[in-house]
């Protein structure tokens, strides 16, 4: 095998001469710009002042690439980025062109591959947005390279077989196992079965369609009852809201009522306690009289039973006659006709 030959077959090869090629490159620039310098004093200008090219770099693959491909493509290694980097001038490389670029160079100033420019972050951060956008574009180009391959012999599947109601390719055609088989091209057969479920698609749209009908009138009946039920409860607070101020009115008047009746036979009470308290008075007052004539000498008990006598007749009123009639709260008729009242109110309401 030729050497070109055998260089073009590795890769890894590839990848090393372009490294070292870089290095040469940078040896260049760096004689390029002292001269530059040197030269600048002698007045000889622009000797060496052409733009540095990019590095010469092998795609790993031959395949030609679009336009919004090339946006996704890696300056060194040329191809779909992998965790691409963001360097501080801006260029984005794959982390692992990165640090194998790096790793070619001896001296510890880190610079683009692309535009040579120092980069001061030993681990520049990762691009996400690029990185995203990569992995989705490998995701549908993946998909769009999928074909439907025969499982036992890679070919397409080109034929579809009536009996056993399956694709098969044009092996399997002439295979024992579909002898004496009809076979369709696969497109026709896909229309052919299509206009069969096209027929079962329809009653089930139609159905799906009195499905949604159906849905529609439930929801629409669930607010209503939502509806109502918000009304409902509007009207019962609204009805307790006024059989609460009606029993507090009437709670408000019975006990009115109540206290007045019991202040004033409280009042009768009082003065019937206090002709009794009067009586009691007097009588005890008789009574230690009496009491002290009796123990008195007698001479002095004989002088004053006369008047002794006299004075205990003179008693008070007899406490039989006290009358407690209707003394006691009308209980009754302060409970009697509440529940009517509460009843009568809720039915006028």
């Amino acid at each position: 095998m030729a050497a070109g030959g055998y260089i073009k077959s590795n890769p890894p090869i590839l990848t090393k001469l372009r490294f070292q090629s870089e290095i040469v490159r940078s040896l260049v620039q760096a004689v390029q710009t002292t001269w530059t310098k040197k030269l600048a004093l002698t007045g000889v200008v622009g000797l060496f002042n052409e733009p540095s090219k990019r590095m010469a770099s092998y795609p790993r693959s031959s395949k030609k690439r679009s336009l919004p491909e090339l946006d996704l493509t890696c300056p060194v290694c040329y191809d779909i980025f992998t965790d691409p980097v963001i360097l501080l001038c801006s260029h984005s490389i794959c982390r692992d062109c990165l640090e194998q670029f790096w790793s070619w160079f001896s001296n510890k100033v880190k610079r683009c591959p692309v535009c040579r420019k120092r980069s001061s972050v030993e681990s520049p951060v990762l691009n996400l947005s690029l990185r995203n956008l990569c992995e989705v574009f490998l995701k549908e180009e993946s998909l769009r390279d999928v074909e439907m391959l025969c499982s036992l012999h890679e070919e397409r599947l080109k034929l579809f077989c009536q009996e056993d109601k399956q694709p098969v390719c044009l092996v399997c055609q002439t295979s024992r196992k579909h002898s004496g088989h009809t076979f369709l091209p696969i497109d026709e057969a896909a229309q052919d079965y299509k206009k069969q479920l096209k027929a079962v698609l329809l009653p089930l749209q139609e159905k799906l369609k009195k499905y949604e009908e159906v849905k529609k009138t439930c929801v629409q009946t669930a607010n209503h009852i939502k509806a109502q039920a918000q009304q409902s409860e509007k009207q019962i607070k609204a009805e307790f809201d006024r059989l609460h101020q009606f029993l507090e009115d009437e709670e408000e008047t019975r006990i009115g009522a109540l206290k007045h009746e019991e202040e004033q036979k409280s009042l009768v009470m009082k003065e019937k306690i206090d002709e009794m308290s009067k009586a009691i008075s007097i009588l005890s007052d008789k009574i230690t009289a009496i009491e002290k004539q009796m123990v008195a000498e007698d001479g002095i008990f004989l002088q004053n039973f006369k008047a002794t006598m006299k004075s205990s007749q003179c008693m008070p009123q007899n406490p039989e006659s006290v009358s407690l009639s209707g003394a006691l709260i009308d209980v009754p008729k302060h409970l009697g006709n509440l529940k009517f009242r509460v009843r009568e109110h809720g039915s006028i309401q």
